[in-house]
């Protein structure tokens, strides 16, 4: 499978794609020297008095052929995950709902962009294409269950 540029609309069926674009919303801030580009996903954690959490994530690069075998997710909460470095990325996911490996769609990501996962989206956790790389992730902290990651065959191979 060959991964697609992602973009905000390819993606809008997944979540919300981070990045500073002239379709977002953005203004002049803190006496004309910043420019705010405001609002840029709908991060959801509250469910059952969830909390924000921020974190940073170290990735290391996956052998090639990158084969998935694994996916995940995360039913009472959004997660978004922001490069912190120069490094493009793979984003690997599948609709909310029963999981359908045929429904899988595979997005190259920018070093500039982000992206926020919709509650119960299936998706690879954060896939560092040829160094090791960092990002930094908003999620749900507090009590019920979140996470329900399933383990695949590795049949799908991602050609980069």
């Amino acid at each position: 499978m060959l991964p697609t540029r992602l973009t905000r609309e390819s993606f809008s069926d997944f979540g919300d794609v981070i990045e500073i674009s002239e379709k977002a919303e953005h203004f002049t801030i803190n006496d004309g020297y910043t420019e705010r580009y405001h609002d840029l996903a709908q991060v959801d954690v509250m469910a059952k008095g969830g909390r924000t959490l921020i974190n940073i994530f170290r990735s290391s690069p996956l052998d090639k052929p990158l084969a998935i075998k694994m996916m995940e997710r995360h039913p009472l909460s959004s997660q978004a995950f922001m490069p912190l470095g120069d490094e493009d990325y793979l984003v690997v996911v599948a609709p909310a709902g029963d999981f359908d490996s045929s429904k899988i769609k595979v997005f190259l990501a920018s070093s500039k962009q982000g992206v926020n996962y919709h509650p119960g989206t299936w998706h690879h956790y954060c896939l560092a294409v040829n160094n090791t790389s960092d990002f930094m992730v908003i999620d749900r902290g507090g009590d019920g269950e979140n996470c329900d990651a399933i383990t695949l065959d590795g049949s799908l191979v991602i050609e980069i």
